[in-house]
């Protein structure tokens, strides 16, 4: 330490090399924190691959699960991961914004499952701008929108549970629930479930890319074939409290339900809850989409008759490594064959087995629910 006594011209000189020192410290670890900051996968941030995964919306398991696999897809092969998703299902501003995000921060690419067609003209930007756009779960429309989608055969998925669903009736009459996504845009995903449903149920349905223009009465064909009522559909927005009150609206219309089919499990959770308050749980079979943990727990309990299994976290996996293996090598991810899109797999789940029906167990299901 300088005495107080010291000379001020000694006291300046002091003064003046620590400064100079400080600056230099300073400018060495600026430079250095843009070329050798390290992060928890021990890679060079300068070697990261840019990707962004933008979901529907963080309510529903279905996206958080793929959220998680992408994070573990990034940590494995470097990736510097941004997450977003709309406050709802159904929120198309957010995503969009999220969007301009990506192109801004300079992505090599792009993960979405599209709230709807207002999205579309943004991931044209995107694509415009050199960014590989991959959709997950919900095609957009149209599909070239994005340069590829890893996604469920939906119309499949869709055809399994109706499938299942004329076997149990057993030549019954069908009264029928729609409990569908949306009433106010249209997406692939919700039309591709419902009208699958509706095909493997044996209804003919007159536009396959439109919910509800089918006849509301008439024979459907599937299993031993039968009369069908169709009471009506009603949007849930995906979500456990839109599947209660769509459920009441329509038990309202007609309490004779026998069958309702959900777009997904947080619908068929609130619709379950609308029948046990009314003391016809036991009387309707409900069937849905989507195969995650608490899903397959709630067929297991008879709660679902059989849903059928989707795989969100192979989804989120495999659009991260296919945007890295782009970045590393320029090579491209590919459509399975005959498809417009890479299909992930479904398969349907439920005890109670049909015949002609390819199903797994619960038991079988809750090994691999969601890709885990």
């Amino acid at each position: 330490m300088l005495s107080s006594k010291a000379p001020r011209t000694v006291t300046n000189r002091m003064l003046a090399i620590g400064a100079v020192l400080t600056l230099g410290t300073l400018s060495l670890t600026a430079c250095g924190g843009s070329s050798t900051a390290t992060t928890s996968t021990g890679s060079s941030s300068a070697e990261k691959v840019g990707v962004s995964l933008i979901v529907k919306t963080t309510s529903n398991p279905f996206f958080v699960s793929m959220q998680d696999g992408a994070k573990k897809a990034a940590e494995a092969d470097g990736v510097d991961l941004k997450l977003a998703a709309g406050k709802a299902d159904g929120d198309e501003e957010t995503q969009i914004q999220a969007i301009e995000n990506a192109i801004s921060k300079g992505d090599k690419g792009i993960l979405i499952t599209p709230n709807g067609p207002s999205v579309v003209d943004a991931l044209k930007k995107a694509k415009d701008a050199g960014l590989f756009v991959i959709a997950l779960d919900t095609p957009p429309d149209p599909a070239d929108a994005a340069d590829i989608t890893f996604a469920t055969d939906n119309f499949a998925a869709g055809e399994l549970i109706g499938k299942w669903t004329a076997a149990q009736l057993a030549g019954k009459k069908a009264t029928i629930a729609l409990l569908d996504l949306f009433d106010d845009k249209v997406v692939s995903v919700d039309y591709n479930r419902d009208q699958g449903f509706l095909t493997g149920l044996g209804v003919d349905t007159a536009d396959k890319k439109k919910n509800g223009d089918e006849a509301k009465t008439g024979k459907y064909t599937g299993g031993k074939g039968g009369d069908y009522e169709i009471v009506g559909s009603q949007a849930t927005q995906g979500a456990e409290d839109g599947g209660r009150t769509a459920m009441e609206t329509l038990l309202a219309k007609n309490p004779n339900v026998n069958v309702v089919y959900t777009i997904n499990e947080p619908a068929a959770a609130g619709a379950f809850e609308a029948l046990k308050a009314a003391g016809k749980e036991k009387d309707v079979l409900v069937v849905s989409v989507d195969g995650g943990c608490a899903g397959v727990n709630n067929v297991k309990s008879g709660i679902i008759g059989a849903t059928a299994q989707q795989y969100p976290v192979k989804m989120a996996e495999m659009g991260v490594k296919a945007i890295v293996e782009l970045a590393k090598t320029g090579k491209k991810p590919a459509n399975s064959e005959g498809l417009d899109f890479f299909n992930t797999g479904v398969e349907l789940v439920t005890d109670k087995a049909a015949d002609g029906v390819k199903s797994i167990t619960t038991s079988e299901a809750s090994q691999i629910c969601w890709g885990k």
